[in-house]
């Protein structure tokens, strides 16, 4: 789950304890995102748009003049 929200595989490594990559790519491969739930937000200015990454949303694409986000339920 961690892999999935930094995608960061040497953090993952370090934050799981694991001496070699082996293990930690192990474990990220043993996880299944098919059935995933989002919230989805959209921002039309930067303050909106920070104010959505501090709140842990991740930016997907921009839309008609818009910067959409979504966050894990």
């Amino acid at each position: 789950m961690e892999y999935h929200r930094t995608k960061d595989l040497l953090y993952v490594k370090s934050f799981l304890g694991h001496r070699d990559f082996g293990s930690t790519l192990k474990y990220v491969q043993l996880i299944d995102f098919g059935n995933d739930e989002y919230s989805c937000k959209t921002a039309k200015n930067v303050a909106e748009a920070t104010g959505l990454m501090k709140a842990g949303f991740e930016y997907v694409t921009d839309l008609e003049g818009r910067k959409l986000s979504r966050k894990r339920k």
